[in-house]
């Protein structure tokens, strides 16, 4: 009886030790990144969309928009951010380090460094708002035609992006957790402050690769910093996804290209 409980003891002892050198290889896992590092409020609103995962797994975005001069392109590296928007009169591109405008002739009115990414960032939301330097805090929410969509306020760390002092307010389904509405403020030409709020409404969206993105963005008209009626619709098409890396050519400034300072 002695000799069973020593080997029994000892048989405790070896799986107590083996135990101890076990280690977890956490790059194997399968891990919900939104569960330890957002908000459970943005996480499931990421979540609703197709996941962070899925989304950090994409390296370019291409989609089309008709716009009054005709059709545009816009390409994108989701890692670098660089950029090329493409119409039949002008190109604007951002090689990682400067803003470029290629044009034949002067028709191109815009400011290419404020507007080189504004279309890809309404786009791609709600996932644009995972970036680093960002501030979530949650709100009250937005009441629309007696409906109530809870909000959460996205702000920015001090030198983030061109304009860090930039304030995003993302308006979600309560139900479903989709993206309903965004609220937000234009800080680039004034850089200060602004309280004033302009609103873009997200109700039309498709599914791209196992990711919910919008087809439809309609602006609306606001009185007292809420949306009151509909002003225009901008629609994405041929849309494309890539867990390809873009060539970095694609994005350098051509011969002939304006460097904007």
């Amino acid at each position: 009886m002695k000799n069973v409980l020593l080997i029994v003891f000892a048989i405790l002892i070896f799986s107590c030790k083996s135990n101890t050198k076990e280690t977890t290889n956490y790059s194997e896992e399968n891990l919900d990144v939104t569960t330890s590092i957002y908000p459970e409020s943005i996480s499931k609103v990421f979540d609703a969309h197709g996941g962070l995962d899925k989304w950090n797994s994409m390296k370019s975005l291409v989609f089309e928009m008709q716009i009054p001069e005709g059709k545009e392109v816009t390409t994108t590296d989701l890692k670098s951010r660089k950029s090329l928007i493409e119409t039949e009169k002008f190109k604007i591109g951002f090689d990682g380090k400067n803003v470029w405008l290629k044009q034949d002739s002067l028709v191109y009115k815009g400011n290419p460094k404020f507007y080189y990414n504004l279309m890809f960032y309404f786009y791609a939301m709600p996932f644009v708002l995972a970036d680093d330097g960002i501030n979530y805090e949650n709100v009250e929410p937005l009441v629309f035609e007696g409906k109530e969509y809870p909000g959460i306020k996205i702000s920015y760390e001090s030198g983030v992006g061109e304009s860090s002092d930039d304030e995003y307010f993302l308006y979600y389904n309560s139900e479903t957790h989709k993206m309903e509405w965004l609220g937000y403020t234009v800080t680039y030409f004034t850089k200060e402050k602004s309280k004033e709020f302009h609103f873009i409404k997200y109700s039309n969206w498709q599914m791209v690769d196992g990711l919910l993105l919008p087809e439809t963005l309609t602006w609306y008209d606001y009185e007292n910093n809420l949306p009151t009626t509909k002003r225009n619709d901008l629609k994405f098409t041929s849309i494309k996804l890539s867990k390809e890396k873009p060539d970095a050519s694609v994005f350098e400034a051509p011969e002939g290209a304006e460097i904007i300072e």
